[in-house]
């Protein structure tokens, strides 16, 4: 009575590790076993890498215009007054950040006012972006408040002027140094308006982490920038951050509600929502482009393969001969191929975490190799490569790489287990 092994039996796995260690003398395909490994390597790390730096730029991107900027704006349609002329703004400002607070899942409200003026300091001028806040508020705004990177202290914000890190560096001013502001839409007098200068104490420089705040943004004390603006008593806008700014859709229709029957919303999807599109349509491309690179590293498999199965061919007609089965043929030119895919994806994920979290000291080493400026702030918005390592990236690479691998394996490993015996020991 026959018995039948079992698939992968031991001696399967003896036959296949023979020939992959095999010198070129005895019949073996080293060389392009390697070629292969090395193919493989390089794809999943290249794969690996980009996911990383991709996921790390996104989650950077996204963080700082959410620890800087207002999950959602509340703001006027306007109102025309008695004289015909349009009022934008919210007069009850106070009374409606207390309503927008109470919204479930608001963690917080802030009036503001904001304007453009020129900014002038130590001879260099540049436009800013100025905002009226108060000084509780500002220290709940992550990336520019209490914790954030910075330097002087908001305890004498209502004594001074915040700054980002950007002004004050194009300046060449920092705490304690003065700054003026000019309006051109200042004190209105009989012969007309005439433009509004205002100089004032840097109190404070933060570091929010994006270029564009950094270099434009500054914060005025709330009653200074309604003075300063002709806003007396009104509040431009409401800035309102949630408690899941990424399900923001779920919040809008609350705070509308909630800001009355004239108040308008401008979310953080709606100001960044074409760039993240745009991100998502990269990533993509970017994937599927990768995953031809890991295709291409494959078929080196099947042609060190296809190279085996024909050195070997006398082998093959020899072990049919003893009794070895179509089957076990299979897996054994299976097992050739598929553990060259394994230990090369096992190499490439080595590599690519390792290239994620060490990527600041390699991208230093890059930019001192280049000479400098291979990263400009000024066009990504952010001052570093970040790269982050995602569980579900890695997985991604792994199960592509190993289908990808096993898939092509089949195809050589089927011609050698079909391979006739006779034809095979015709010419031996």
């Amino acid at each position: 009575m026959s018995t039948r092994t079992p698939p992968f039996a031991p001696y399967e796995w003896m036959i296949a590790w023979r020939y992959l260690r095999a010198r070129r003398s005895e019949g073996g395909v080293s060389v392009m076993t390697w070629i292969s490994l090395i193919g493989i390597t390089l794809a999943v790390f290249a794969l690996i890498a980009t996911l990383a730096v991709r996921a790390g730029f996104r989650a950077e991107f996204v963080d700082t215009i959410l620890g800087a900027n207002a999950h959602v704006t509340v703001y006027s349609a306007g109102q025309v007054d008695a004289e015909g002329r349009l009022q934008r703004g919210f007069a009850d400002y106070d009374a409606l950040a207390e309503k927008l607070r109470a919204v479930p899942g608001v963690t917080r409200a802030a009036p503001l006012v904001k304007g453009q003026v020129m900014a002038t300091a130590g001879g260099v001028n540049m436009g800013v972006e100025v905002f009226g806040i108060r000084a509780a508020d500002i220290r709940t705004i992550p990336r520019v408040g209490d914790g954030a990177t910075h330097e002087g202290d908001l305890a004498r914000f209502d004594a001074g002027i915040a700054i980002g890190s950007g002004i004050a560096r194009e300046m060449g001013i920092g705490v304690g140094d003065r700054i003026r502001l000019i309006s051109p839409d200042g004190v209105k007098t009989a012969f007309g308006t005439s433009p509004r200068v205002n100089a004032y104490e840097v109190v404070y420089v933060f570091t929010a982490g994006r270029y564009d705040i950094d270099r434009t943004r500054v914060y005025l004390p709330l009653s200074e920038a309604q003075a300063y603006f002709n806003r007396e008593g009104r509040a431009d806008e409401i800035e309102v951050m949630v408690a899941e700014p990424e399900a923001i859709d779920r919040y809008e229709l609350p705070i509308l509600q909630a800001g009355g029957p004239d108040a308008m919303l401008w979310t953080w999807q709606d100001s960044a929502g074409s760039f993240l599109r745009a991100l998502t349509i990269e990533d993509n491309i970017m994937f599927v482009i990768l995953s031809i690179l890991v295709l291409i590293a494959s078929m080196n498999i099947v042609s060190g393969l296809i190279m085996l199965v024909k050195n070997k061919g006398r082998d093959i007609g020899i072990l049919r001969t003893m009794g070895l089965t179509e089957g076990s043929v299979l897996r054994v030119f299976f097992i050739c191929g598929a553990s060259t895919g394994i230990l090369g994806t096992l190499c490439g994920v080595i590599l690519g975490c390792l290239f994620a979290i060490y990527i600041d000291p390699i991208f230093s080493f890059v930019n001192y190799v280049a000479g400098g400026g291979v990263w400009d702030p000024s066009v990504r918005g952010i001052y570093e490569l970040p790269a982050k390592l995602q569980i579900g990236d890695v997985l991604s690479a792994v199960s592509l790489s190993l289908g990808l691998s096993f898939i092509v394996t089949i195809f050589p490993a089927r011609r050698a287990a079909r391979m006739n015996p006779a034809e095979a020991l015709r010419y031996e």
